[in-house]
């Protein structure tokens, strides 16, 4: 190694070296919470219902082969959390995170009616799902209320 090159690596040792240690880092007292890849989107929670309460509310969901599953979901859960404390078959392969449209569940007309509007990433994610209808809708976007007692919501044939 030559003279020249040995103080052209020294010299950039040094630099990267005063950089690092130039501004003190800082030290936190409280401790950091660990940063979540993957958040809920703020649009499923739509602020109108709870997250859940101890009160609730029959549901039926139709299977792609015609077979009706009573259960009982309490409100504020999302229909698709719902499907899945039940053992219903709803995949929901995003975990609800709304970034698929596995969970694509169709309503009668009177009850989507009742619903609150898409989002447009609902819509983007609907465009993506078979056997759509103009009451498709994503399960983890939908919030169990009251009104939903005795409710019917048919799983469409997605490949199940």
């Amino acid at each position: 190694m030559t003279s020249f090159s040995r103080r052209t690596s020294s010299l950039v040792v040094s630099i990267a070296t005063r950089s690092l240690y130039q501004s003190k880092p800082s030290i936190s007292t409280t401790p950091s919470r660990p940063t979540t890849i993957f958040k809920r989107p703020e649009f499923r929670n739509s602020g109108v219902q709870p997250f859940s309460s101890k009160e609730t509310v029959t549901i039926t969901y139709i299977d792609p082969s015609g077979d009706e599953h009573p259960v009982q979901a309490e409100v504020g859960k999302h229909l698709l959390d719902v499907a899945h404390e039940n053992n219903i078959e709803l995949e929901g392969a995003c975990g609800g995170e709304l970034a698929c449209s596995t969970c694509h569940l169709v309503f009668d007309q009177d009850v989507y009616d009742t619903l609150p509007p898409k989002s447009d990433e609902e819509e983007d994610m609907l465009d993506l799902a078979f056997e759509l209808t103009e009451t498709s809708r994503l399960g983890c976007q939908i919030r169990v209320t009251k009104e939903f007692d005795g409710i019917k919501v048919r799983i469409p044939d997605d490949g199940y």
